[in-house]
């Protein structure tokens, strides 16, 4: 038997929001296409397609990344969180989600997801961010509409109910 094309499609398994899915993809695909195309997440845009806006970022093992700099293939068997993976079990968004609409941080919304994400990733970790460490995040990111100002409060206030609501629960 002999070895299939370097350009065959290879099947994929990934847990993608919690969940087992799998499809085909060609070695070449990159994963924000394969998450678009082949698994229906519309939730993540690409936008410069070399990893310099941001747009495209999801969560893999938990961890923050561009999904345009990465190849389909790699992900087999990762872990991968998307936009469309914030709201729980019940469809309430997450706080992060719930500040940036309360707070009018985003305008068009095409870099949101991304931003979404970064900023999710960076609050599980640090709950009480200061101002500096919320740019430094947001500086991965490139946002034509909003200035940033609307988008650092909403980190702001969605650390605080994040907070809150670790306190309600203990």
């Amino acid at each position: 038997m002999s070895d299939p094309s370097p350009s065959a499609s290879r099947p994929i398994t990934l847990c993608v929001n919690g969940r087992n899915l799998s499809a085909c993809a060609e070695p070449r695909v990159n994963l924000a296409d394969f998450l678009r195309h082949e698994l229906g997440l519309t939730g993540t845009h690409v936008g410069c397609e070399h990893g310099v806006c941001g747009a495209c970022t999801v969560q893999i093992d938990g961890h923050s990344a561009r999904s345009c700099l990465m190849l389909a293939v790699q992900a087999q068997g990762k872990r991968i969180r998307t936009i469309e993976g914030l709201a729980d079990e019940q469809g309430r968004w997450h706080p992060v989600q719930e500040a940036f609409r309360e707070l009018h941080a985003l305008q068009c919304g095409f870099c949101t997801p991304g931003v979404l994400m970064s900023v999710v990733e960076l609050l599980e970790n640090n709950a009480d961010p200061n101002e500096e460490q919320i740019r430094d995040v947001l500086s991965g990111h490139l946002c034509r509409c909003t200035g940033y100002q609307n988008i650092v409060r909403a980190v702001q206030k969605a650390a605080a109910l994040m907070r809150a609501s670790s306190h309600a629960h203990e």
